[in-house]
């Protein structure tokens, strides 16, 4: 593809998982959709540098814990609660449904119920914990390496898994196109790139090194477990299990680089 196409397909990207200020998408083709799903860990990075932003003006005058919440809300509004709003349905779904079409007609429900807020309070709150207890200097990084390496772990649902709903108008249908081993990791080295500029800018510690390495095994396993899980129960994905995976992914990789960014240097 072309150099303009393929900033087409970024801004496809960045329209569907943000509510970034994008330029306007001329003459839209449905096929554009799928093949954008290279360029999701990229725009998840973009989000993280906007998170650390907000994060850095904020601890100039704030505590801490008030910055990371800051922080937090404001990438609540960039993305519109799009992966937490799934997460929240994945949790009334899978918590409440006893068969596989129970669970996507609970899914499919707008409303929250009890344990999507259950879900996304303990969500929230561990995250907003793990982020405030990482060292100032470690966190523009494990921040942007978390909405990277979260956002392709989801992906890797669509590489693995078949679509698990037949209603048409679904937002998370077109992806039933498929993504491609090779499209997955050329999205892993897209992401990749951004936080080796965000590492170059900001300093690579070894301990940060061994943080980052850890955080990207924790998310992998997390979502592997999340794949085999719905698998297991629907028969495959649909977009809630998407932002399930991403929510959970992000929180196993801050929690898993804080506990080896805490752990004594000559520990076993």
């Amino acid at each position: 593809m072309s150099a303009p196409r393929q900033v087409t397909l970024f801004v496809v990207a960045a329209q569907f998982l943000t509510r970034l200020p994008t330029p306007r998408v001329a003459d839209f083709e449905p096929q554009w959709l799928p093949r954008s799903l290279r360029y999701f860990p990229l725009v998840g990075g973009v989000v993280g540098l906007a998170n650390v932003a907000v994060w850095w003006i904020a601890i100039q005058w704030l505590p801490a814990t008030v910055a990371v919440g800051l922080m937090l809300a404001a990438s609540l509004l960039l993305t519109g609660a799009f992966h937490e709003d799934g997460f929240a349905d994945a949790c009334d779904g899978f918590g409440g449904g006893t068969t596989a079409a129970r669970t996507l007609e609970i899914m499919k429900d707008s409303r929250i119920g009890a344990f999507g807020a259950m879900g996304i309070f303990m969500m929230l709150g561990l995250k907003w914990a793990a982020i405030v207890d990482l060292p100032a200097y470690s966190l523009p990084l494990l921040i942007v390496g978390a909405h990277v390496v979260s956002r392709w772990c989801a992906l890797g649902l669509v590489w693995r898994l078949r679509y698990a709903r037949a209603d048409e108008g679904a937002k998370s249908l077109p992806f039933d196109a498929g993504l491609s081993g090779p499209e997955w990791l050329l999205a892993a080295l897209l992401g990749a790139v951004l936080v080796a500029i965000v590492a170059s800018i900001t300093g690579l510690s070894r301990p940060e090194a061994r943080a980052l390495v850890a955080g990207v095994v924790a998310a992998a396993i997390l979502a592997a477990g999340c794949a085999a899980y719905f698998r297991a129960r629907i028969g495959g994905y649909t977009g809630d299990c998407l932002g399930a995976t991403q929510q959970l992914a992000e929180l196993a990789f801050l929690v898993v680089a804080l506990a080896v960014l805490r752990s004594p240097p000559h520990a076993a």
